[in-house]
């Protein structure tokens, strides 16, 4: 494999996934010319507890800053986890953990993890 190596997409993945490639075109023409617009619409897809008022802030002189929702508070757990419980998928594998010993893995649901 190169840098350059494109690796396809199974069929079946394709076929679950939300953005099919016009819809990814489509996303980044609008993230470049607006990117302000369409971080602010996309950064509703996650629980704040503050949303931010300041979505970009970003200065390319002399010391270069880049800050993205830098007012906001998030609550990651709730992201993460309490929506997936709330939404009817606490029993579904969050995390399939496979040890280096062939006999050790384990299967964490969205519950077990909210729970620990």
């Amino acid at each position: 494999m190169t840098d350059h190596t494109v690796i396809p997409v199974k069929p079946e993945i394709a076929a679950g996934s939300r953005v099919d490639e016009a819809r990814r075109r489509a996303m980044v023409e609008e993230a470049g010319r607006d990117p302000e617009g369409f971080w602010r619409r996309e950064m509703g897809r996650i629980a704040w507890m503050r949303a931010p008022r300041r979505i970009k802030n970003t200065s390319f002189e002399g010391d270069v800053s880049i800050r993205w929702f830098e007012d906001g508070v998030l609550n990651i757990s709730e992201s993460c986890l309490d929506r997936h419980v709330d939404g009817g998928r606490g029993d579904q594998v969050a995390i399939l953990w496979e040890g280096d010993d062939p006999n050790a893995d384990a299967r964490v649901t969205y519950r077990d993890l909210l729970a620990r």
